[in-house]
């Protein structure tokens, strides 16, 4: 389905993730994994195993994959090209009333300081496919782990892409029902955070779709990963298959 986008004119950028994959390596190297806020402490012996299985494997079983039904696809880490500047993020924890929030070092989980797109406006124009892994460089030449969501959104507002496609395992964004939200804008899903109806994972998809609009992009979808031809199915139908968020 890639490929077909390619074919008929647009120019798709694949970035992914590899959470399961990671934990699975770690699990076989008797390395523990530990969370704060939904986000991995990255130590530099898990960053090297977050490169290793990201970069040299996800990434190249996606690149495979794609080359081998007729596209052409490059992949790419954020060290290539410079193409992702990444500074340190750190994570805030709320105590107790009567004392300040704790400062929790996570390591080298990052997020995105600055999008170098030229190496991807070189390949699209090359009629190559780009496909990136979301681990990026710091000033100092350090490696940052970085939330694929996040990484996703900051390169599409940064290529003003007319839009952005997220691939989940759930059907959409859901109201406190649990029925789908087939269209929003950047004020419900500001207030869908707000008042706790999304949680978790959600939460990092909609506020990145929220910025990559406010950078220019035009419309951001959360998507079923899992059905399909679901990116077919909700670029090229009418009502389409997940969650549409627009910016009025």
């Amino acid at each position: 389905d890639i490929v077909l986008l390619k074919y008929v004119g647009l120019n798709p950028v694949v970035v992914h993730g590899g959470g399961p994959q990671i934990g699975r390596v770690l699990e076989k190297m008797n390395i523990p994994s530990k969370f704060i806020g939904g986000m991995r402490v990255t130590d530099d012996v898990t960053m090297d195993v977050v490169q290793m299985v990201l970069v040299g494997k996800v990434n190249k079983e996606i690149v495979n994959l794609i080359n081998q039904v007729g596209g052409k696809a490059i992949g790419l880490s954020g060290k290539d090209g410079c193409l992702i500047e990444a500074k340190k993020i750190t994570f805030r924890e709320e105590e107790l009333a009567d004392k300040p929030p704790e400062i929790i070092d996570l390591g080298h989980v990052g997020q995105v300081a600055k999008i170098n797109k030229e190496i991807l406006d070189l390949l699209n124009h090359e009629q190559f496919i780009p496909v990136i892994a979301p681990v990026g460089m710091g000033q100092g030449g350090e490696t940052f782990n970085i939330n694929a969501d996040l990484v996703a959104g900051e390169i599409a507002g940064a290529l003003k892409a007319k839009k952005l496609i997220f691939l989940t395992d759930v059907t959409g964004v859901l109201d406190r029902h649990h029925n789908l939200i087939s269209s929003m804008t950047i004020k419900d899903g500001e207030r869908l955070i707000r008042n706790k109806t999304v949680t978790g994972g959600m939460i990092p998809k909609i506020e990145a779709a929220i910025k990559a609009i406010k950078a220019g992009v035009e419309k951001a979808h959360i998507i079923d990963g899992r059905i399909p031809h679901a990116i077919l199915l909700e670029l090229f139908t009418t009502r389409g298959i997940g969650t549409e968020i627009v910016g009025e």
